[in-house]
């Protein structure tokens, strides 16, 4: 598996809490499954991919947990454009 350089922007996984840490009051399909923890950060020191490693966040903070995407972004979206929004606070410009 190809190295990953320390100083690399990666996010990790972590397990926060096991199905058998979570909240009793929590419904059955989501106490199942294990609480984990999502984040991004530069990575501390050289390491591959789907091994555990330390990263630094841009606000300093250290975590440690298991790689899963290097250089990772953002994908999600705010669905489909609206034309109607485009003119919203232009109205008064017209008049």
């Amino acid at each position: 598996m190809a190295k990953i350089k320390a100083g690399t922007w990666v996010e990790i996984e972590r397990v926060v809490l096991n199905p058998e840490q979570r909240a009793p009051s929590l419904p059955e399909d989501t106490k199942q499954a294990p609480y984990i923890m999502h984040v991004s950060g530069f990575l501390t020191e050289e390491s591959e991919l789907g091994r555990v490693a330390r990263i630094r966040t841009i606000i300093g903070r250290c975590h440690e947990g298991k790689i899963i995407c290097v250089e990772p972004h953002y994908s999600h979206s705010f669905g489909n454009l609206m034309l109607e929004i485009l003119t919203i606070g232009t109205e008064e410009e017209a008049l």
